[in-house]
């Protein structure tokens, strides 16, 4: 074996990763070297080859289904088809109902709505960013956003233009009178404000008295009782501060000297692992381990420049204030922190098993995130409940999610924690857990703590899952089909059902346009509206806005009106969304084909050249896009599809790439780091790896992108 690993038992473990874990993780916690290695590499060795019968299943079901429409040509009766999935598996027979017996769950979990961040954890200042993110200025997020037209003076200029800023205190002054509204008095009319006794006195233009309606929104204040600094309220068992400073630049020009307000933001976030990062060996690895393990001890640092000047970004303290009986508080400076670890389909050079395998990244990812983790134990900056949060993506079905929570019971073994001390996050963004959700939950009843519903990836394996059983309709037609609006409700009913409402996180997808805030502040307030106590954003200033929605909608309220509704209906979700017998423009299918190129090639240069696993992608429209690989899934699948029936040739689809790649070239030209491809098509490692993913789509377990990726990157850092 090469000089770069380390011998333990008969396994090789990458010295990249077995110095990190021995000399930055395991110093100071109740485990040693020889213990912690000895109990990895047995549990890992005696796990790999179930890992692989899974996968293994996966392609079994896949063939049968691949058959069974094949022989059907195209002719699909529904009560049959249904027979059928029961008969190979892919549907089981739903049990007795029960809830679920989660312990020890942190309130951000439990018994706060808001909103949620997923970011890439092999980026520090992305990172650290998020963690800050739970509290969040509501001037700032308005006046940077589009909420605030650009027209009537509100432009956006170099310097403050103070007619936009006079837009951002109306919204406000609105959101202030919609949420924490004064006995007969609007916030606009405002002067001064005095904390008496357990009281808030607000003092108005007039000299007259008023009080919150509901005054058990006032908890507390900072400064002194007659010249308060902060005023801070709670709806929904969000909190806001109002600040208060007659010497600040807003602040000055605001008859109550009200300077900003800031909203408690990002409730929870996600740490990612898998589909926003792009770590392919064991440097790629330890950088995200390193991270997150900075971020356990509260370490994680990271030097910045704005406006020529550096500085160092750190995570955020919690936050100090008075109650009303003048007693010291403190709120949670920063986001609850989950980490996404990676499926169960990749592996990892980083370590070679006994019978000279990879080890399977998901087994890693467990022991090496809780590890870092359990330095959380003593600080408690993260869980107070000393509770480690796990989102695990891509399972295929009950037995799946059974393999997952054995892998977690064998860490809790090894690093001799109590059991369930790991918390599980289901993602439900494959078919055969969707249709099996219920039993997936039940399989994980004592650990579980998040479901969600992800509308790119779940896509994905509903083209993959029936490929064969015709073409499939237009991307953009997919969120109107059956089965999408049926899955939404669906997910949301099972986890009702099994009893998650104050105890688990019931999610929905992400918003992907971070620059689109006016149409998310519109639309996404259907997410707290399904019964959804969280939802994904992709910044902090979306995270800020779409949190005014959580203090519109009660979701706990809006979870008990739902729990007594009628389960959505499954044959809905089995529903196929082909296109019956498509009669579609030459024209039309061009264009689908090109925007479907231009996604796929503007992410795929990016992670393949840079490294780059999530970012703000043009679209063909030139619309910035959040995009990671379950954005790439969905594009290349539709496509390969659309080989398969011969709704397109070959062709079309390489002129459409070669033509996509101009496109994308144009939209990366002014990135120093960007490598053209539309003049060097034959040695593009990254145009190669996006046409492989068209025309290998069909062969690709499930669809998925990261066997692909990981090969072509691997190649590409050997050539640098």
């Amino acid at each position: 074996m090469s000089a770069n690993y380390i011998s333990i038992n008969n396994s090789q473990v990458h010295k990249t990763l077995y110095d990190f874990v021995n000399l930055e993780v395991l110093p100071n916690l109740k485990i040693s070297e020889k213990e912690f290695w000895n109990g990895f590499i047995e549990t890992a060795n005696g796990l790999a080859q179930e890992n692989r019968d899974l996968l293994q299943k996966r392609d079994e079901i896949q063939k049968k289904l691949d058959d069974w429409y094949k022989s059907k040509n195209k002719k699909i009766n529904f009560e049959e088809y249904k027979k059928f999935l029961y008969e190979i598996g892919y549907l089981v027979d739903e049990k007795e109902d029960f809830k679920i017996e989660t312990s020890d769950v942190d309130d951000e979990i439990a018994k706060i709505a808001g909103p949620q961040l997923v970011v890439p954890v092999d980026n520090a200042r992305y990172a650290i960013n998020a963690a800050n993110a739970r509290w969040g200025s509501m001037y700032d997020a308005l006046y940077g956003s589009d909420i605030i037209d650009d027209k009537n003076g509100c432009d956006k200029l170099k310097v403050y233009n103070p007619k936009r800023g006079e837009e951002v205190v109306n919204k406000g002054r609105e959101f202030l009178d919609q949420n924490f509204s004064l006995e007969d008095a609007s916030w606009k009319n405002v002067k001064s404000f005095i904390k008496n006794k357990s009281d808030l006195k607000i003092i108005l233009e007039d000299k007259k008295e008023t009080h919150l309606i509901n005054k058990r929104q006032f908890i507390g204040y900072t400064g002194n009782k007659e010249n308060l600094d902060t005023i801070i309220l709670k709806n929904n068992n969000l909190h806001i501060e109002i600040k208060i400073d007659a010497n600040h630049p807003i602040g000055k020009s605001d008859k109550a000297n009200i300077c900003d307000i800031i909203i408690e933001s990002a409730i929870s976030t996600i740490m990612d692992l898998e589909d926003s990062v792009a770590a392919v060996d064991a440097d790629d690895k330890v950088k995200c381990y390193r991270n997150w393990l900075g971020i356990m001890m509260t370490t994680l640092e990271t030097e910045m420049k704005k406006n020529g000047k550096s500085f160092v970004r750190k995570l955020n303290p919690d936050k100090v204030y008075y109650d009303k009986e003048e007693n010291k508080k403190y709120l949670h400076g920063r986001s609850l922190l989950l980490i996404r670890n990676v499926g169960h389909l990749m592996t990892s050079s980083a370590i070679i098993l006994d019978d000279g395998s990879e080890i399977p990244e998901g087994i890693m990812d467990a022991f090496i995130t809780v590890l870092c983790a359990v330095h959380d134990f003593k600080l408690k900056k993260n869980s107070r409940k000393n509770s480690v949060y796990i989102v695990k993506p891509k399972m295929h079905g009950p037995e799946e999610v059974a393999f997952t929570d054995k892998i977690f019971c064998k860490v809790e073994n090894v690093l001799k924690l109590d059991p369930n001390t790991i918390k599980m996050g289901i993602m439900d963004e494959e078919r055969r857990t969707t249709v099996n959700l219920k039993e997936c939950i039940r399989n994980a009843k004592k650990r579980i703590v998040f479901i969600n519903t992800g509308f790119l990836d779940r896509t994905g394996d509903e083209m993959h899952t029936s490929f064969e059983a015709g073409p499939m309709i237009f991307k953009g037609e997919m969120k109107k089909s059956s089965w999408l609006n049926t899955y939404e409700d669906w997910n949301v009913d099972i986890g009702l059902e099994c009893g998650f409402s104050g105890k688990a996180q019931i999610g929905k997808g992400m918003w992907a346009m971070p620059d689109k805030m006016k149409d998310m502040i519109e639309q996404k307030i259907g997410h707290p509206k399904s019964g959804a106590n969280c939802a994904w954003v992709p910044s902090p200033t979306a995270a800020t806005l779409h949190s005014m929605h959580y203090h519109q909608v009660n979701v706990f309220d809006q979870q008990k009106k739902l729990v007594s509704r009628k389960r959505a209906n499954l044959d809905n979700i089995l529903t196929i969304p082909i296109a019956d017998r498509p009669n579609w423009s030459i024209e039309d299918i061009r264009k689908e084909i090109e925007n479907n190129c231009q996604g796929i090639l503007g992410y795929v240069v990016r992670w393949i050249d840079q490294g780059v696993g999530c970012s703000k992608v043009p679209d063909i429209n030139n619309v910035g896009l959040m995009e990671d690989r379950a954005t790439l899934r969905i594009s290349s699948q539709h496509i390969a599809n659309w080989l398969h029936h011969e709704i397109c040739t070959k062709e079309q689809v390489i002129e459409a790439m070669k033509k996509m790649a101009k496109v994308v070239d144009d939209q990366n030209s002014k990135d120093k780091n960007y490598v053209a491809i539309s003049n060097n098509f034959d040695n593009s490692i990254a145009f190669k790896a996006a046409c492989e993913l068209v025309f290998e789509g069909k062969l690709q377990p499930s669809g998925y992108t990261e066997p692909i990726l990981h090969k072509k990157r691997l190649e590409k850092k050997l050539s640098n």
